[in-house]
């Protein structure tokens, strides 16, 4: 019971919070309103809190009074793979629009990544991930052959990809993740029903399988004003790494 109630309370916070009911920069109820509105202990109220604090939405604690410090909730580093638990554990609803799927030869800078030979084919989907019915993310994904033929006949927009092929023994074991911004160009600001040119957040991932062969390149762009990204470590963690690349 308590769990449930933990998870109602952060999800009515959030949606004040993005709503604009409790505006960036205003106080947080107090743990003991939460406790009385709810009909909560103080044990759920202040899990609810740390969630939020998580998401960087809130910041204060130890005494001070809780501030909504953002309205854009982040995106934990370790649920880049799946766009449909993260959407979850904000309290939001996922959802996918597939604008296309295909069996071709990838461009050449995908089919290196992927360790293919120029002549080798892939199979490519497009799809449009939204949160709550809002247009939030445009993901671009090249999966090699063996890998990906699985989805030809699946339910694109029934969920999450990854899960679907991890359920049929697809080894997709590690990534490797590259954050950078990049301006929306036409196709992505007609599909995020935002401006051209308008900034967006782009993450480039290669998944591995358990001995290190490439199964899978994608390139995700998400509306800036919907997602952000946040990375977590401590001093003596070897867990998670940033690093910041020059370029060429």
């Amino acid at each position: 019971m308590s769990t449930l109630l933990h998870a109602t309370v952060a999800a009515e916070l959030r949606r004040r919070i993005s709503s604009g009911a409790l505006p960036v920069g205003g106080p947080v109820p107090s743990e003991a309103q939460l406790c009385r509105e709810f009909g909560a202990s103080r044990g759920p109220v202040r899990q609810a809190l740390a969630a939020l604090r998580d998401d960087g939405l809130i910041g204060g604690g130890q005494g001070r009074r809780a501030v909504v410090l953002d309205a854009v909730p982040s995106q934990p580093f370790e649920t880049f793979l799946s766009f449909s638990k993260w959407a979850e554990r904000i309290g939001r609803t996922p959802g996918q629009r597939t604008q296309e799927i295909a069996v071709r030869r990838p461009e050449p800078a995908v089919a290196a990544a992927l360790h293919l030979t120029p002549d080798a084919s892939a199979v490519q989907l497009v799809r449009l991930r939204l949160l709550d019915g809002v247009p939030a993310m445009v993901e671009r994904t090249t999966f090699v052959e063996p890998i990906g033929r699985a989805l030809l006949d699946a339910d694109l927009d029934a969920g999450s990809i990854f899960a679907f092929l991890i359920e049929r023994g697809a080894d997709l074991h590690a990534a490797r993740h590259t954050l950078d911004a990049v301006a929306a160009d036409a196709a992505d600001a007609a599909l995020l029903e935002v401006a051209e040119g308008a900034p967006l957040l782009r993450e480039r991932r290669l998944t591995t399988s358990s001995t290190g062969e490439p199964l899978e390149w994608s390139d995700d762009r998400y509306r800036s004003d919907i997602a952000t990204v946040t990375i977590s470590n401590t001093r003596r963690s070897r867990a998670t790494m940033a690093r910041t690349d020059a370029g060429s």
